[in-house]
């Protein structure tokens, strides 16, 4: 028996090593190295592997292993035993054939944070928490092997490429830009930390030295510069051949500067309010933009954008300065952050219009409630196991489930750090976990909920049940402040939570809340409202559709004595 045994374990030591290797060295890296190491696999010649993981159905594959206090010199192994796959989770299921195979690592910092916690993260470098271009990664170029999981070959690859630094934006004469270092986040998170923002100034600025503006503030991912702002006219050189496979659609590229100037011509016009425009720059270690409200985790961005860096920018460019002179726009993440900002800081904004908003009620959260459902990933049956959707065009064809779309994530990064969308969900609205991570909202590999997690969830970021909740407190600082846009095909079926939170707000009373919703017939992910123009083109007019809107609605909105009369030249 024990001589069966014996032969057992050979064989199954035997059966684990013989497997290809992913033999990995960082050769000119004389630091310890923290973060998280990636193999990726592709049979895509015309991009790189590492742009080239996503959740669409040409995802290509990924295969990632954290490291830590890393030697680079000291080969790291990557193979079938420790990399955990998307959308393949093993690599032993990895068909043969040829592949271009590509490594990357995502370098990590240490933060010793005001709470106690000691973490390792991702810091943004200036490209908005994206790390397949974070400045400082190191990654190989990519070559064509041959693969076969049944085999015994050890691939050797090396980190011989940095990705290099950003240029930052330089100031024009209608766009200047800001960045200050903010003491809040600066505590929290141990070593500096800062913010940003490009501002569009109005026409006319320096012809009225004595004009104060108000402040159009415009949320959303992380802009590198002022976006959808152009002062010439298209270039007449720009190929046209290319396809937009989201909108089906040849010569985007030129749409897209055709509709910037168009803009320029707008907003120069003698009949444009007069304002400033902001895109706030507030990556954090765990995404692309904040969402810009306090947070355990992510720390206090909501009070360090509305307290220090917008007072900043009206000191510097004679901004009113006052709360009923503020309003919020965005789409998708800056859809939420707009409601967001005006549900917790109701003095501070005056108007917000939401367009296709991250999920603002969490009995939907995209097709999961977070408080009924046991599963995140699956439908709940007896007999049948059926996958919940995740993203769907607008016929309702799905691409992803939510269960791959957080197999992607938990490849790119564990402990909440991959820089992805359900993570930073997760990162914002959970309490810290005992290892100072993020509580998981649910497993990430199972999809199991965790109650207590979702009922913090709901008692501090759930827009919907806090408006019922504090409407007897707040209700007429919101009242008529609150306008909400989606299609009802939204890809990643936003529409359900506006639903649920439409009904409740028609509910309201004392006073009633006097604001607006309104739906896109079959519109797809980012409707904003226009009723007149596809998908393609309202997406890029959001400046000019709610800047002009806001204007006619403080009328009924600013205190008595307000000024609304200087900066409408």
């Amino acid at each position: 028996m024990k001589k069966n045994l014996l032969w057992a374990f050979l064989l199954l030591s035997v059966a684990s090593y013989a497997q290809p290797q992913f033999s990995i060295t960082a050769p000119n890296q004389k630091d310890l190295l923290d973060g998280r190491l990636l193999v990726m696999l592709s049979t895509n010649a015309d991009k790189e592997p590492r742009f080239d993981v996503t959740d669409a159905l040409n995802t290509q594959l990924v295969f990632g292993v954290d490291v830590e206090n890393w030697k680079g010199a000291q080969a790291k192994i990557v193979n079938n035993a420790n990399g955990f796959g998307y959308p393949k989770r093993y690599m032993k299921e990895v068909p043969a054939g040829e592949y271009y195979v590509q490594v990357l690592l995502h370098k990590y910092e240490t933060f010793h944070r005001k709470d106690g916690h000691t973490v390792k993260m991702p810091m943004d470098r200036g490209e908005g928490q994206q790390w397949n271009r974070a400045p400082g990664n190191l990654y190989s170029k990519p070559i064509k092997i041959k693969f076969d999981s049944k085999g015994t070959s050890i691939i050797k690859l090396s980190l011989d490429q940095v990705i290099p630094p950003i240029e930052e934006p330089k100031d024009t004469k209608y766009i200047k830009h800001i960045k200050i270092q903010s003491k809040l986040l600066t505590e929290f998170w141990g070593r500096p930390m800062y913010l940003g923002a490009h501002i569009l100034l109005p026409e006319g600025f320096d012809e009225h030295p004595n004009v104060k503006y108000p402040l159009a503030i415009f949320h959303g991912h992380f802009p590198e510069d002022f976006d959808g702002f152009r002062t010439i006219p298209p270039d007449e050189n720009l190929k046209t051949d290319d396809y937009n496979t989201r909108f089906k659609l040849y010569g985007y590229n030129k749409i897209v500067q055709q509709e910037a100037y168009d803009f320029y011509k707008m907003w120069t016009g003698k009949d444009f309010p007069r304002v400033l425009a902001i895109e706030i720059q507030h990556a954090c270690p765990f995404y692309d933009d904040s969402y810009a409200v306090n947070s355990e985790n992510i720390g206090p961005y909501g009070d360090a954008i509305t307290y220090e860096l917008i007072p900043e920018i009206e000191k510097r460019f004679r901004g009113i300065g006052e709360g009923w002179a503020r309003f919020t726009y965005g789409g998708s993440t800056g859809g939420w952050e707009a409601l967001a900002v005006q549900v917790k800081y109701p003095d501070q904004y005056n108007g917000c219009y939401a367009a296709c908003p991250d999920p603002i009620d969490f009995r939907a959260f995209t097709t999961v409630n977070i408080y009924e459902d046991k599963n995140a990933y699956w439908y709940e049956s007896q007999f049948k196991k059926l996958a919940k959707p995740g993203h769907r065009d607008y016929l309702g064809q799905v691409s992803a489930t939510v269960a791959e779309m957080n197999m992607r994530e938990l490849a790119l990064g564990t402990k909440t750090r991959s820089g992805q969308q359900f993570d930073i969900w997760e990162a914002v609205y959970s309490p810290v976990g005992k290892d100072g991570y993020p509580k998981r909202i649910w497993d990430k590999e199972t999809g199991v909920i965790d109650k207590d997690v979702a009922n913090y969830w709901k008692e501090n970021y759930d827009l919907a049940y806090i408006l019922k909740r504090d409407w007897a407190k707040n209700g007429e600082k919101w009242k008529g402040r609150i306008h909400i846009y989606c299609g009802d095909m939204d890809n990643y079926y936003l529409n359900n939570a506006v639903y649920l939170a439409e009904d409740m707000l028609k509910e309201l009373k004392n006073p009633s809340y006097d604001g607006e919703v309104d739906y896109g017939d079959r519109a797809e992910h980012c409707w904003n409202g226009d009723h007149t123009q596809p998908n393609a083109i309202s997406r890029l007019r959001y400046h000019r559709m709610f800047v002009p809107k806001w204007a006619e609605e403080v009328k009924k909105t600013a205190p008595k004595g307000a000024d609304l009369k200087s900066w409408r030249y």
